[in-house]
């Protein structure tokens, strides 16, 4: 199985155990996370968005503060915004947050419901499984020469034709490089490998 397929399959589990939505960032460096995943309503979503709230949000201080497990309703950061309570305009009602992994590569995520609090085992599943997507998902320390070539060279605004001439190599396999690449970074795009490689101090 693939990587990107286990990260589906681990995503669809959550989602069986969030019936409100859910999100996770993982790997949260420099303040952005290398991966992210959210299913809450979309009213909800929008208005996150429009005022800012990841920046006053209690569940992600809590998130910052410490790890382990803890249910919004145990939750005492102060919440001068009242975000947890306008949650529950969206159906949001009861939840639970997950804090994992060291400060300089954190991982949060958090699942909510409408009609009760979540059992303690449904918060340990949902837990080992956001566990298991931090482990998988754990950045790379280095690349390897040839990835960081192929990288470096359209960082430097090189066409592929031109990198693989510079290289020395065929079109075909500096494109096979860069897939590799994108593929150690969890990338989509080559632009988002060379920005993550940046970030993690690799290019």
């Amino acid at each position: 199985m693939s990587l990107r397929s286990g990260i589906e399959l681990q995503t669809r589990r959550l989602s069986k155990l969030a019936p409100g939505g859910f999100f996770f960032a993982l790997h949260i460096r420099f303040a952005l996370p290398l991966l992210h995943h959210q299913t809450y309503p979309q009213g909800w979503t929008d208005r996150y968005t429009e005022e800012a709230y990841a920046l006053r949000d209690p569940i992600i201080a809590w998130g910052f503060s410490q790890t382990g497990t803890s249910r919004w309703s145990e939750i005492t950061i102060p919440d001068p915004f009242g975000i947890l309570e306008q949650a529950k305009e969206f159906g949001m009602i009861y939840g639970f947050a997950v804090s994992y992994g060291p400060m300089k590569s954190r991982t949060i995520a958090s699942a909510a419901r409408e009609d009760r609090e979540f059992t303690d085992d449904e918060i340990e599943t949902f837990s080992v499984l956001i566990r298991q997507l931090h482990d998988i998902t754990e950045p790379p320390t280095t690349l390897t020469d040839a990835q960081l070539e192929a990288l470096r060279c359209i960082a430097d605004g090189d066409r592929h034709a031109a990198a693989a001439a510079k290289l020395n190599i065929s079109e075909s396999a500096l494109k096979a490089r860069l897939a590799s690449a994108r593929q150690s970074l969890l990338a989509r795009t080559t632009a988002e490998a060379i920005q993550r490689a940046k970030d993690y101090r690799l290019l």
